[in-house]
């Protein structure tokens, strides 16, 4: 009669007072999203001219789960240097990981701001912005190889946790952090259904 107790208890959601865990799976799964996201980007820049459209469209959306990406390693970032013993406990990432993360962040920032000043900046503006946006991209590549490499296997690990139920229930919050992820999508879908438009009428004055 003990065995159902025992594996009720083994399944059971483990309190996580501080939210380490949780930010690891919900940062880990926004990590798993922009993958995909930005490997259907990289394929369109193969093909600018014809692709643009879509280009813009899959650059508006990821916007979204960025921010959503920055917000929870940042989180991460307060917690630990504010001395949170569990984030403590965690510890930080490697310190090459670790230096690099503010030339990600910048970058990321720059290279994404660039492109929303190309579609909605004044004609004028657009020549430096396609030189900003082209050359934060050659060293966004560079730093942002490294950081998902440096971070591939923890990513593999946590993306699919709050999605199986063997794992979804060891650690509380699954449903509201499947929510957040699919809101940054939603969001990041209907500002891209937008703003996209716009892109034809910068591609028709660009060439």
């Amino acid at each position: 009669m003990a065995q159902p107790t025992i594996s009720r208890a083994r399944h059971a959601a483990i309190p996580d007072v501080s939210g380490v865990k949780g930010n690891a799976r919900l940062t880990g799964t926004l990590a798993s999203v922009l993958l995909v996201l930005l490997a259907l980007e990289g394929v369109t820049i193969v093909r600018i001219r014809s692709l643009l459209t879509v280009h813009v469209f899959i650059g508006v959306l990821l916007t979204v789960p960025v921010l959503y990406k920055i917000a929870s390693t940042g989180w991460r970032f307060v917690k630990y240097y504010w001395g949170d013993p569990q984030y403590r406990r965690k510890g930080p990432p490697p310190i090459v990981l670790r230096v690099l993360g503010p030339f990600v962040v910048i970058l990321t920032l720059t290279l994404l701001g660039s492109g929303f000043g190309l579609v909605l900046a004044p004609l004028g503006w657009r020549s430096f912005l396609l030189f900003v946006h082209q050359a934060s991209f050659i060293l966004w590549f560079a730093v942002m190889t490294v950081h998902v490499l440096g971070h591939i296997g923890e990513t593999a690990r946590l993306a699919p946790l709050d999605l199986l139920h063997r794992t979804r229930r060891q650690v509380r919050g699954a449903t509201a952090r499947q929510w957040v992820i699919t809101s940054s999508i939603l969001i990041g879908l209907i500002a891209a259904a937008a703003l996209t438009p716009l892109a034809n009428n910068w591609f028709a004055h660009h060439i």
